[in-house]
């Protein structure tokens, strides 16, 4: 398959040592941005850690960086709508000619908060908490792909509800527009895995997870997909990653052609914002989509991004007030 983007130098030398480390059985933390042009590799995180990278996973955490836990209020100063629907328009257009059939469209909104990042990552609870310091927090409800002994399993997400809503769940389950979105993600990441891993099939089909947020309670749709990968032979993490990014639920299908449509209405990089992140324990993978994001630039601004999945069906100022919902610190 033709890869959307050109790696740079710089990441393929970091797929290789990703691809030596895990041939080794070597623990190491990896980043890798959206586009593919920048990355980051820490070997043994966990006992040689020197304060440049944060993170608590499931499977494994730093110590805590010197933040403040406390509660975060945020001032978010969107765009106009009428802008958005200049770039939803370019992303409309794609989808009519058949150029895509869901693409991901994200905004990056100023903030402005009295909290540092390093704060923000202490106070915030996710599954996935990732901390770059004067670069970027995330707090990702999403996992992006695990391996446990040979199995190889990623859970798409694909789908918001407020769960305050009467009866949010079936309305989640039922809303046409968010089940083709659900339905294209799942076939298209069950292709992926098929490209890297043998007896690939849908375990758990439309499972929803609740989330705690600063603007209210949130129902998520996501789908769990498993495949087997043989462990006779080295593994090759960075290879192996390479072939599944950029994760689908992030950019759409098909990639290529969509990953042009995303470029052409954001126009701006990504950066890590809808990249990846994960651990490697020696045996095990561990692995999230960097989304819930928070960016600082050299100046000091922030800038918070969010996005969801556009199809033929979607309404514009629909998809403009997912974007702004998606803006919150998820808090226990």
């Amino acid at each position: 398959m033709q890869h959307p983007f050109r790696p740079s130098d710089q990441v393929r030398a970091t797929l290789r040592a990703m691809n030596e480390a895990s041939a080794l059985g070597k623990p190491f933390f990896f980043v890798l941005d959206f586009e593919l042009q920048e990355a980051l590799f820490f070997p043994d995180p966990i006992h040689q850690h020197d304060g440049s990278i944060f993170f608590d996973f499931p499977s494994a955490r730093t110590p805590e960086p010197p933040g403040r836990k406390r509660p975060i209020s945020l001032t978010p100063r969107p765009e106009r709508l009428e802008r958005y629907q200049e770039r939803f328009r370019i992303i409309h257009d794609g989808l009519m000619r058949g150029d895509s059939f869901l693409t991901n469209l994200t905004l990056r909104t100023p903030i402005e908060t009295e909290a540092s990042l390093e704060d923000i990552y202490c106070s915030s609870s996710a599954t996935y908490r990732v901390l770059l310091a004067h670069r970027f927090v995330s707090f990702s409800p999403e996992r992006f792909v695990t391996l446990r002994g040979s199995e190889l399993t990623t859970h798409p997400m694909k789908g918001t509800i407020d769960a305050r809503l009467p009866d949010a769940a079936g309305r989640l389950r039922g809303d046409y527009k968010e089940g083709c979105e659900h339905h294209t993600i799942v076939d298209l990441m069950r292709n992926d895995l098929s490209r890297v891993s043998a007896e690939v099939h849908v375990r758990r089909f439309k499972y929803l997870t609740e989330l705690h947020t600063t603007s209210g309670p949130l129902l998520q749709m996501s789908s769990e997909i498993v495949g087997q990968i043989d462990r006779r032979q080295d593994l090759a993490l960075g290879d192996l990653l390479l072939e599944l990014l950029p994760a689908g639920s992030i950019s759409g299908a098909p990639k290529c052609r969509t990953v042009e449509l995303i470029q052409e209405a954001e126009g701006v990089p990504r950066g890590f914002y809808t990249g990846i992140c994960g651990y490697f324990d020696g045996e095990e993978l561990d692995s999230a989509v960097l989304i819930r994001f928070i960016e600082e630039t050299p100046t000091g601004e922030l800038f918070y991004r969010s996005g969801g999945g556009v199809t033929i069906n979607s309404l514009c100022q629909d998809e403009y007030h997912e974007c702004l919902q998606k803006i919150y610190i998820p808090q226990s």
